[in-house]
């Protein structure tokens, strides 16, 4: 990568929302910016920081002398349990409350040996930042983490209130087959059902928060210098190409985890973003299991399931009667402690492992992996093409639902669950292991890695010219576009 040539190094402030699925992204676009020759000064909330610090220790945000960590109050009262945060609440508070905070941090950082703050990149849902860039003059770019085709259904969102398709009439829609309804109108995207547009439409409330603060962000994002997604040329290219009409530029310069693969620093590899302390022995595991011979499972760091749906979940995968390793996360059933069928335990012990957290991303590259159980979230997506594995899919909340049906009806590289019964799900798990389709899905999933590789490969993949091109047409830039 090409190493900025100026006296004094442009410095870049990093806003994050405190969530674990955002600030995974967010630190790898600050390393890899960090390599391009910018001063990183990475902002998280300050309960984000104290978990951050329990799992991973206190030396683990020192950062170095050109990589910095700060923090900003999120407004909410500290939960009583390790957990992430009510979402909508979360989301109320930082959009009330965050940009005084912010403010004040970046005047502290502009009265101190740092370099002075040339730009900032801030998640999608925290645009109250366009007004702090305003105020400095520089140039910031909207980094919004989901995939381009969930990120164009919330764009949508104002026209779906518009046609009268949502909110819902009343809680009977959910069930009387409405959600089947056919949307062909929304720009790069043939076709979608209702149902997989974002989860946030199910509701009959007409001031429903979510829907009104997803259409505030949309319409805010016109104000910014750039928007950045975490997703390549070749994957969405349809949906890419629709938001040149819509939106200030768009750079595609993803998967993230593949362009930081072109440099080795192992200072910044040091710098790691998991909230959950992870378990290293699920690697030494896998080690011993053969080729595409393990389910992997993770529902990602938000989905909460009820006590009986875990259970289907284990019978399925014991009836499957495949090797597993299952990542269950100490709250992932709402209000309860986790507790399988001893009888489970028993009579998967020889072949399942379990475990409270993972390096998701290594696990995903392993060859004893087979396929992916999963919620759909897009790291978790990408992260699965970039290892070549197919998956099943069972969206929990948010764009995993058009997640889903990208994965499964335009890409070719998963099946869908409807129904958490474990007779379903033993199915599932037998046609993606041992199937015709499962073998079908998994070829597509090795082209898909292939494309991903090379849209991150220096120096002509598409996302690594984006990326550079962001950098030089964005970043760099001293006018700030209006």
């Amino acid at each position: 990568m090409s190493s900025l040539n100026t006296t004094q190094k442009p410095h870049v402030v990093c806003v994050t929302h405190p969530t674990q699925g955002h600030i995974n992204p967010m630190l790898k676009l600050a390393k890899l910016l960090h390599l391009e020759g910018f001063h990183v000064t990475f902002v998280n909330s300050e309960y984000t920081h104290k978990r951050l610090l329990k799992s991973r220790g206190p030396d683990s945000i020192k950062g170095l002398p050109s990589f910095r960590f700060e923090t900003i109050p999120d407004g909410l009262p500290e939960p009583e349990v390790d957990a992430t945060q009510d979402i909508p609440s979360l989301c109320d508070s930082t959009r009330r409350t965050c940009l005084p905070h912010l403010r004040n941090l970046l005047t502290k950082i502009n009265n101190s040996d740092a370099p002075p703050v040339t730009c900032i990149v801030a998640d999608g849902v925290m645009s109250f930042t366009l007004d702090a860039a305003e105020e400095l003059g520089v140039p910031l770019a909207l980094f919004w983490t989901p995939s381009a085709c969930g990120f164009m259904c919330y764009v949508q969102f104002g026209q779906l209130i518009q046609k009268g398709l949502i909110p819902l009439k009343d809680s009977s829609y959910l069930t009387n087959g409405y959600l089947e309804t056919i949307i062909d109108w929304i720009p790069g995207i043939k076709e979608i059902r209702l149902r997989d547009i974002p989860s946030f439409i199910r509701t009959t409330d007409s001031d429903d928060f979510m829907l009104e603060f997803l259409q505030w962000e949309c319409g805010r994002a016109q104000r910014a210098s750039a928007i950045i997604l975490n997703t390549f040329d070749a994957f969405e290219h349809d949906v890419l190409e629709a938001f040149s009409s819509i939106l200030p530029p768009v750079y595609s310069i993803g998967p993230l985890n593949l362009l930081l693969r072109n440099f080795d620093d192992n200072n910044l590899n040091a710098i790691k973003s998991n909230l959950w302390k992870e378990e290293s022995e699920c690697m030494e595991w896998l080690d011993n299991k053969d080729s595409n011979s393990v389910i992997y499972v993770n529902f990602g760091s938000i989905t909460i399931l009820t006590s009986e749906q875990l259970i289907e979940f284990a019978w399925g995968l014991a009836n499957a009667n495949k090797s597993f390793l299952w990542v269950i996360r100490p709250d992932v059933v709402v209000g309860e402690t986790v507790v399988l069928p001893p009888e489970f335990v028993k009579q998967t012990k020889n072949r399942g492992l379990l475990a409270s957290w993972c390096p998701q991303e290594q696990v995903l590259a392993h060859p004893a992996i087979g396929g992916f159980l999963t919620h759909s979230g897009w790291n978790s997506t990408l992260e699965s093409v970039c290892g070549g594995v197919p998956m099943i899919c069972w969206p929990f909340f948010a764009e995993q639902q058009t997640n889903c049906r990208f994965i499964c009806k335009e890409w070719g590289i998963g099946l869908e669950i409807e129904d958490v019964k474990r007779d379903k799900i033993e199915s599932l798990v037998r046609e993606l292991m041992d199937g015709e389709k499962g073998k079908e899905m998994k070829k597509k999933a090795l082209q898909w890695k292939e494309l991903a590789i090379s849209a991150a490969s220096a120096p002509d993949g598409s996302s690594f010219v984006n990326l550079e091109k962001m950098i030089h047409e964005v970043l760099l830039c001293k006018s700030v576009r209006k």
